[in-house]
């Protein structure tokens, strides 16, 4: 068995114009939105009365994408996104650059750009719902 590579990583939000807008600023590009619902998806996602929006975003590379999920039915939804700590790793270049952008937009800067054994500059930035942004800018 082999893994070849991270497709997408899924995360659900409440207000998905909010955070769909500051992936967009942040240089992500819409690949595709649509709407899921009835008993494929239930069984897929494993909740009932499934109906929800969704917003696949990528890079320019196609490397990995980002789907956001909106749920817009089952109350088990709100407890398992408000239980999340994860976070999305990004490579990026000029990280002053990246983390000044979102400061703009109101992201909240949990950890100041910092050195990493001189391999990478990281920091860490919270944006809409909580989510976690860790930059990672590789030292030359």
């Amino acid at each position: 068995m082999k893994i070849h590579k991270i497709d997408h990583v899924g995360i659900i939000v409440n207000d998905l114009t909010a955070v769909k807008k500051f992936f967009i600023e942040f240089g992500l590009e819409v690949l595709g939105e649509g709407e899921v619902d009835g008993k494929w998806a239930e069984r897929i996602i494993g909740f009932t009365d499934v109906k929800a929006t969704i917003v696949l975003l990528g890079m320019s590379d196609g490397q990995a994408n980002l789907e956001l999920v909106k749920f817009h039915t089952d109350s088990k939804i709100e407890s398992i996104q408000q239980s999340s700590k994860n976070h999305i790793a990004f490579a990026v270049e000029d990280i002053e650059k990246v983390v000044a952008k979102l400061k703009k937009q109101d992201a909240e800067i949990i950890s100041e750009i910092q050195n990493y054994n001189s391999i990478y500059k990281l920091c860490f930035v919270q944006g809409p719902e909580g989510i976690i942004l860790e930059l990672a800018e590789k030292m030359r």
